[in-house]
């Protein structure tokens, strides 16, 4: 009784394809190609197809015959040339081709690779979160209330020590005074957060009375360039000239 057998060919994407594994099959030199070795190797693998029947590309047939030609140009005479001349090596553009093509597998297989770990990886839509955003200029009561209670938060309460001290009054009318003073000394802006670095909590809190009280007599403004930056706390024109005249006097 006959057993079974099976025949496996392998299988090529394409002539640049079947190259590729000649050449590491033999281990060859890409700058450095044997002609008549390789070409002889490519032949019998067509040989092979159709020894099975197998319907050769006409993109495969093209190949072999760039080969044969390169192969038949470097077994010729050449002819004499000049002294300046030099010789152009048949397989230099099949050397190029072969080395774009390498590349552009090793670039397929990391892809193939990144895409066989991205199958174990599952994501899930993203979630509509709310964003708060702070306008550029003009900040609101609450959003400076807000960044008030950061300030507070960061900074370490002093600790008062067991003994008698004297009780000290801070009014908004002098805490306006110390702001406009502060401003005048640095050019008629400062930091939020430089405002409120030292001092007891009653002071802080009335320091920041004092700037709710100069926004609302349009004598100072706040800003804030863009989402999360720094806010700024800062003169307008006018009230800066009076102050830095008042100054001067």
């Amino acid at each position: 009784m006959m057993q079974d057998y099976t025949v496996r060919l392998d299988a090529f994407e394409g002539p640049m394809d079947l190259l590729m594994h000649l050449i590491e099959k033999n281990k060859i030199d890409i700058y450095d190609i044997p002609m008549v070795t390789l070409t002889g190797q490519y032949m019998d693998y067509l040989s092979r197809f159709r020894e099975f029947n197998i319907e050769v590309a006409s993109e495969f047939l093209v190949m072999a015959a760039t080969l044969l030609l390169i192969k038949s140009r470097m077994m010729l005479p050449k002819p004499p040339k000049a002294e300046t001349e030099i010789d152009e090596d048949p397989r230099r553009e099949l050397v190029e081709r072969i080395l774009e093509y390498r590349r552009f597998k090793e670039v397929s297989n990391t892809l193939d690779a990144m895409a066989e770990e991205q199958k174990l990886v599952f994501a899930r839509p993203p979630l509509d979160l709310p964003v708060r955003r702070l306008p550029p200029e003009h900040l609101s009561v609450a959003q400076l209330l807000e960044a008030f209670r950061t300030v507070l938060a960061v900074r370490a309460e002093l600790t008062i020590p067991q003994a008698i001290v004297a009780h000290e009054e801070f009014s908004i009318e002098k805490q306006m005074a110390f702001l406009m003073a502060l401003l005048v000394r640095n050019g008629g802006q400062v930091c939020f957060t430089e405002t409120f670095q030292a001092g007891t909590r009653s002071e802080l809190i009335t320091t920041f009375l004092a700037l709710l009280e100069l926004i609302r007599r349009k004598a100072v403004t706040v800003r804030q360039a863009d989402l999360f930056a720094e806010i700024l706390i800062c003169v307008r024109p006018l009230e800066q000239a009076a102050a830095m005249d008042d100054g001067e006097g």
